[in-house]
């Protein structure tokens, strides 16, 4: 299995560090995308099952797989169901890939000019059928939610005054319109419209809830968990998935009732988040949002789903 162009792993030493894979132990990476993490954790002669929802990264490997690795194209939050056996390890590189920001024809950067797709499964409905078809308070609501942008209101509005709207210049267009766009600001401001129409259309904060709660239940006492996020959304949903489990949120909230309060931690924090050194951000700029957050399972059984926050 070659490594794929164009791509490089983010906190690799680290994540497999915190894994730490024994020869015959099974893995779960359970986002594969170009398979950095699946390589380095088959190198170590772990055995390891992959899942990915893209279609693209999957076909990339299945011509011919090596020994030891499993390819399944599934969401991961089905790896409860799916895995034949309790997993030593779980990995997770949530969010897009790399190779899905760089090719246009996917629609998920406004860089360069494509389809309003945004896709990851490369089915259901897109980011287009969304902005042409949803009101106009749903689609400031997904902007705000997803997007953390105070000025979604705006945007919505001349989203519906601009429809219909097919290509991703098109969009990004609108919202730099819309927001008052200068050649030389630092960031452009389309970004956090393309960030939560991406969350919304491929649901994903409430697959990586899910998939912390599948995590949970394939994982063995002892088994290791890895997760790395790129932005804060994500990285509260783990945060807060991982206090919870490790019993260090006090008393019961909203999120989670008192009668789940007292259920017996079902994971250890192992260390305080990661973030990426110098030497790898000057490697790869797009680690720079980049955190990871391990815990250990402890042999207490899953929490009940209704105590996922």
């Amino acid at each position: 299995m070659t490594a794929a162009p164009h791509h490089i792993p983010v906190l690799l030493d680290e994540v497999v560090s915190a894994l730490a894979p024994s020869p015959g132990e099974l893995m779960v990476d359970a986002t594969l995308g170009a398979g950095g993490y699946t390589r380095a954790l088959l190198a170590r002669g772990a055995r390891v099952v992959a899942f990915d929802r893209d279609p693209d990264a999957i076909a990339a490997l299945r011509a011919d797989p090596p020994e030891d690795l499993t390819l399944i194209e599934a969401e991961f939050s089905t790896m409860a169901e799916a895995l034949p056996e309790q997993a030593d390890g779980v990995t997770m590189d949530v969010g897009v890939s790399s190779m899905q920001l760089d090719q246009a024809e996917r629609g998920f950067s406004f860089q360069a000019d494509g389809p309003l797709d945004m896709r990851m499964s490369q089915s259901g409905p897109s980011a287009a059928d969304f902005v042409n078809a949803a009101d106009e308070a749903e689609i400031a609501d997904v902007i705000y939610r997803y997007g953390e942008e105070p000025k979604s209101r705006r945007i919505a509005r001349a989203i519906v005054a601009a429809r219909p709207l097919s290509r991703t210049s098109e969009l990004a267009a609108v919202v730099r319109r819309a927001l008052g766009h200068k050649p030389h600001d630092k960031k452009d401001p389309a970004t956090r419209t393309f960030q939560a129409l991406r969350i919304h259309v491929n649901r994903e904060l409430d697959e990586l809830a899910d998939g912390l709660a599948a995590a949970e239940r394939v994982l063995k006492p002892g088994g290791r968990l890895a997760v790395v996020t790129f932005h804060s959304l994500e990285d509260r949903v783990v945060k807060r998935f991982l206090r919870e489990r490790s019993g260090a949120t006090p008393g019961a909230s909203r999120h989670m009732p008192a009668s789940t309060a007292a259920a017996a931690p079902s994971f250890e924090a192992v260390g305080k988040a990661v973030r990426p050194s110098e030497a790898e951000l000057a490697r790869n700029p797009r680690a720079r949002s980049a955190t990871l957050r391990t815990a250990r399972r402890t042999g207490a059984p899953a929490w009940d789903r209704s105590a996922n926050g």
